[in-house]
């Protein structure tokens, strides 16, 4: 597998450099997520990185790279799930849609 020498900004991480392992387009992950132990033996806290360009392209297009850069909100959606759009929506529908009624009503 291929690796690119990947910059992280800000968070714990801030400065420092580390190999990412880079997927088949040849592009590292869009997010980048770092398990920390807790000290009392809790569940670990989850840094999360997002991927950002590392600059604008030169004259002749050519992309600079990318870097990670820290997101303090972390993940939202929280189960890892790609989100296309044809994708059912993360939230449970209502049990009853708007405008139909109820089997109680008659």
């Amino acid at each position: 597998m291929k690796s690119q020498d990947t910059a992280f900004e800000g968070g714990p991480l801030d400065g420092r450099v580390l190999p990412i392992l880079l997927g088949p387009t040849g592009h590292p992950p869009k997010t980048y997520k770092v398990p920390v132990p807790d000290a009392a033996g809790g569940p670990p806290t989850v840094l999360v990185y997002r991927r950002a360009p590392k600059g604008r392209p030169g004259k002749l297009g050519l992309h600079p790279g990318w870097k990670y850069t820290y997101d303090p909100e972390g993940d939202k959606t929280g189960d890892g799930r790609l989100r296309w759009p044809w994708s059912k929506p993360a939230t449970p529908p209502a049990a009853t849609p708007q405008g139909k009624p109820d089997d109680t009503d008659g």
